[in-house]
């Protein structure tokens, strides 16, 4: 390994309802290969102790990614990992902190450039679950008569839609952390183009057995925002339970094109 690599950062951003945790496997791999890792909870997940049904935006949901990019020593750059619906907060991020990036890595991950704007992007990117019944248990925390806050994907659903490739000792702990995630921060959420927004490198690594976000859903928004690496894992929605090893691979070669570019 360069010694460039060594000092290399990455965050990892959890999706809908999940948290830091979910990485566990994938930190203890890069911080064995002299990598610095950072495993965050936004706001509502993981360990955060906020509220999801009190989080109404997407700034204030992804307050602890926001604090890391702008607290960055002025030379010191990241690699931004991110899941599922993670994907969005990368994008997110890229508009905003587009010198602090040195490279977005999506896994199985909302890949939009403006967010959603088209019934397109919605078709290419959320979750179409219909097919297994009424799957989520949705919360109204501002009463019955208001909108949804959160929502959790039943228990006796979680192994079949998102883990159902991975361990049953993994399914099995991710079943009791995850938490209800915030509904609201989603709701038509796009961003303002950031200047520099493609001059990020992005990876995308397709699930090839994923029931969240189809394989085919994952081509569309590779086809409408091209990245610059394309990888692909014998994985279901949760590679980071599953595969491990091939999803540490593909971020080891993630990696090796930032040294020869340099």
């Amino acid at each position: 390994m360069s010694g460039t690599s060594k000092k290399l950062h990455f965050v990892a951003v959890h999706g809908f309802g999940h948290g830091a945790w979910c990485w566990y496997k994938i930190r203890c791999l890069l911080e064995e290969s002299d990598y610095k890792v950072t495993c965050l909870d936004l706001k509502g997940s993981g360990i955060d102790p906020s509220d999801p049904n009190t989080i109404f935006t997407f700034q204030d949901y992804n307050k602890p990614l926001i604090d890391l990019l702008s607290n960055l020593p002025e030379n010191e750059k990241v690699i931004l990992i991110g899941h599922s619906a993670g994907g969005l907060s990368l994008t997110y991020a890229i508009h905003r902190f587009s010198k602090k990036i040195h490279m977005a890595i999506y896994v199985a991950a909302n890949m939009l450039k403006l967010g959603f704007v088209t019934p397109q992007d919605h078709k290419d990117a959320v979750p179409d679950l219909s097919m297994y019944g009424d799957v989520n248990t949705t919360m109204y925390g501002l009463g019955d008569d208001q909108p949804p806050t959160s929502r959790i994907i039943k228990e006796e659903f979680r192994r079949k839609i998102l883990y159902h490739l991975s361990s049953k000792e993994d399914s099995t702990l991710a079943a009791m952390l995850l938490r209800p995630g915030p509904v609201r921060p989603f709701d038509g959420v796009h961003f303002a183009e950031g200047p520099d927004a493609d001059s990020v490198p992005r990876v995308f690594i397709k699930t090839m057995h994923d029931r969240v976000v189809q394989p085919e859903q994952q081509d569309a928004m590779i086809r409408r925002w091209p990245p610059f690496l394309v990888f692909e894992l014998e994985s279901e929605h949760s590679p980071f339970f599953s595969v491990p090893a091939d999803l540490f691979g593909c971020l080891l070669k993630a990696v090796a094109s930032i040294d020869s570019a340099n």
